[in-house]
């Protein structure tokens, strides 16, 4: 079977969402890979209606994670800090390197002029973009009626005009437009309003009283927005691209000059008009030339990976300029003609939600339709910890073999199985000793890499052992690059604990799969392990959230918010050294991981051990309580399961109580990758504890008790 070539996408700008949209329409013959600095992308166009309260976060937003999974594609969670030509890779901040065989970039551009003394720390910058809708409202809210100085936007292009105009209509407060010159494309598509005056200027710096103009002028603001047109990001110098003032310069195919596997489009592109008046000129940075772009960069890419003639991109002479007055009515410009009125603005807000509603995948609850009809497909089984054998039939495993020999050396074994195994060597050491594995839960081997090592070494930190020393086992289909990639990926989480690989094994599967086997330190005169009691003053307490299982299954769909699966994945990620100190700090015993058995099949194991050893016998567990990855309530809600979900149900009997009611209950069946600490330790010792997590970084809280009756009580 051929191999397909890779193709990466850096960034999800106008252009890229449509290439995602055609892959999952329409696949190219290749293997497609997205990097995404941010889940979410930002429609510019809608962004002045957002200003004026017109439109909601949600109306303007693509999720290009969510878009991505839809489309098959994977996606790396990065930012891209330069394009290596000579070894065709694209590095990533925080990770291993992409390969490529052909890479577009589409990453838009910054906001020129930050670098002025005072705007960074006391304006609100148009770029990035997202950071501008999600301050603004909180911005505007804080302005006081009783400070009469006005907002002030400092550019006078189309776009800092209609943010201009936008605020005004919002709050009712004058808006002064500051450019250097005051005449500018953007001013001459609207007419005077009362409140929106021009001043004419070169700002040198940013106050918190307003801007300083040359030569030393103040001009006094209660807000500070800076549109001052764009400003090229540093990828494209970083990578040694040709550019023309830090924009990637492209020829007609929108290929990179000098390099044709590379191609580069939207606000990062140096484009120029082929045609018409403006012939020989460079493009201005609008939305539009992103948006036209979009299909003849899919056109090319086919054309690339299929070996065919490639087509010119032909940039329109004109185009209808719609610009947004925040009052419910808009201007627009074409050919020297001009409108204005409610039925303009009814146009732009037809033309811009017919654009967004091609993309936007999920609702604004962040759910795709009909989730809960695809919730479980058992024909994709999930990976991860979900990759388990049920406990049923690993119990009934275990219990048909031969006794295990008695061995003087094992402190902690299969006679009573805990997290880890404890094993004494000649000269009296004590060495703990665990080994993990599980199938890939999403498409990046260098997540799962990385998530593999740290699940694989919590089961030493929760038993208060130190991990040395890790073998690895890697099993990966023919492809190229993931068993690089997937190497990489454990190597960072080893590196960054202190822990050396010294060795391995590989091997050749349907899917990948990621094993460790790690071996640590007991510290000199350490306690002697062995099932630890629970007793009935105790109070249980969670390090962090639990939902993985759900969101990993809609991942895998391409049914939830990128942003949720983006934060799961970073807990995933941090392993528990530092809560596991804490917990050698207050002497805690009576501690697990929870991992594929979910919390309750993780916390009736607790309790086995504390019956084994004369303590108490049951425990309450108050459900609403429960801390929850964002996302995870609602795909629960929506009916997305786990694949392992009913085998977990099946897993654990006594549990009992009016909390099974509860309709976030069967969230403690969900089965974990990389889980959070349970623990259990008398209650007046809790504040002091969650204290010292906190301080961690260990968002912890107390989840029940443990009681005298037995099994677990759902409160």
């Amino acid at each position: 079977m051929p191999t397909l070539p890779d193709l990466v996408l850096v960034g999800g700008g106008h252009s890229h969402v449509q290439v995602l949209l055609r892959h999952r329409e329409r696949p190219f013959a290749a293997r497609v890979t997205i990097i995404l600095d941010q889940p979410e992308a930002v429609y510019s166009g809608m962004v002045p209606g957002f200003v004026a309260g017109e439109y909601t976060a949600t109306d303007l937003t693509i999720d290009v994670w969510a878009l991505a999974r839809t489309a098959n594609v994977r996606v790396v969670d990065g930012a891209a800090l330069r394009v290596d030509t000579e070894r065709r890779r694209v590095e990533v901040a925080g990770r291993g390197p992409i390969a490529y065989d052909t890479v577009s970039i589409d990453i838009g551009s910054t906001v020129a002029g930050l670098g002025l003394k005072g705007v960074r720390e006391h304006a609100l910058a148009t770029r990035p973009i997202g950071r501008l809708v999600a301050e603004v409202d909180a911005r505007i809210a804080a302005l006081s009626s009783d400070d009469p100085r006005p907002i002030i936007v400092v550019g006078a292009g189309a776009a800092g005009i209609e943010l201009a105009y936008c605020l005004n209509a919002r709050t009712k407060r004058d808006v002064v437009v500051v450019s250097d010159p005051v005449a500018s494309p953007g001013g001459r598509l609207l007419t005077r309003r009362p409140g929106v005056s021009f001043v004419g200027g070169r700002v040198i710096e940013a106050t918190y009283r307003g801007v300083l103009l040359d030569p030393h002028t103040e001009l006094a603001g209660a807000l500070v927005v800076w549109a001052a047109g764009a400003a090229a990001l540093p990828l494209a110098e970083a990578s040694d691209l040709p550019c023309v003032n830090g924009f990637i310069d492209v020829g007609a195919t929108l290929q990179v000059t000098g390099q044709p596997a590379i191609f580069a489009v939207g606000d990062c592109a140096h484009v120029v008009q082929t045609r018409g008046p403006g012939r020989g000129k460079p493009l201005p940075k609008a939305g539009v030339y992103a948006v036209r772009m979009g299909p003849i960069l899919c056109a090319n890419l086919d054309a690339r990976l299929t070996g065919t003639v490639l087509s010119p991109y032909v940039p329109q002479t004109d185009f209808l300029s719609l610009l947004n007055l925040g009052d419910g009515t808009a201007v627009g410009r074409r050919s020297g003609g001009r409108v204005e009125g409610a039925w303009v603005w009814r146009l732009k807000d037809r033309i811009d939600r017919k654009f967004m509603a091609m993309f936007q995948v999920l609702g604004a609850d962040g759910l795709a339709a009909g989730m809960s009809a695809n919730a479980v497909d058992e024909e994709m089984p999930c990976g991860g910890c979900a990759a388990k054998v049920g406990a049923a039939e690993l119990h009934r495993a275990l219990a048909s073999l031969a006794p295990i020999p008695a061995d003087p050396t094992v402190e902690m074994g299969l006679a009573a199985p805990d997290d880890a195994a404890i094993v004494r060597v000649p000269g009296g050491d004590r060495l703990g000793l665990t080994v993990d594995a599980f199938t890939a839960f999403c498409d990046d081997p260098w997540s799962v890499g990385r998530v593999a090592a740290v699940n694989a070494v919590n089961d030493l930190y929760v038993k208060g052992i130190t991990p040395r020393w890790a073998l690895a086992t890697v099993a990966v289909p023919p492809v190229p690059g993931m068993l690089e990639e997937a190497m990489s990926g454990i190597r960072h989480a080893l590196d960054g604990l202190g822990i050396s690989l010294v060795g391995g094994h590989t091997l050749r599967g349907e899917e990948l799969c990621v094993g460790l086997s790690v071996v640590g330190t007991l510290a000199p005169g350490a306690p002697a392990h062995g099932p630890a009691k629970l007793h009935d003053d105790d109070v249980l307490v969670l390090t962090r959230g639990l939902g993985s299982g759900v969101l990993l299954r809609a991942n895998m769909m391409g049914g939830a918010r990128g942003a949720w699966v983006r934060e799961a994945l970073q807990w995933m990620a941090r392993s528990h050294r530092e809560a596991a100190g804490v917990l050698a700090t207050f002497a805690v015993q009576a501690a697990t991981d929870v991992t594929g058995f979910g919390l309750y099949g993780h916390l009736a194991t607790l309790l086995a051990r504390s019956v084994a050893a004369g303590g108490a016998v049951g425990c309450e567990v108050e459900v609403a309580e429960l801390p929850l990855y964002p996302g995870a309530s609602a795909l629960f809600a929506a009916g997305v399961r786990s694949t392992f979900h009913a085998q977990n149900v099946r897993g654990v009997t006594g549990i009992h109580g009016p909390g099974l009611d509860h309709p976030l209950a069967g969230l403690g069946f969900d089965p974990q990758t990389a889980g959070p600490l349970l623990f259990a330790l008398p209650g007046h010792r809790l504040d002091g504890v969650l204290a010292a997590l906190a301080a961690v970084g260990e968002p912890a809280r107390r989840i029940g008790s443990v009681v005298a009756g037995p099994g677990i009580r759902l409160v």
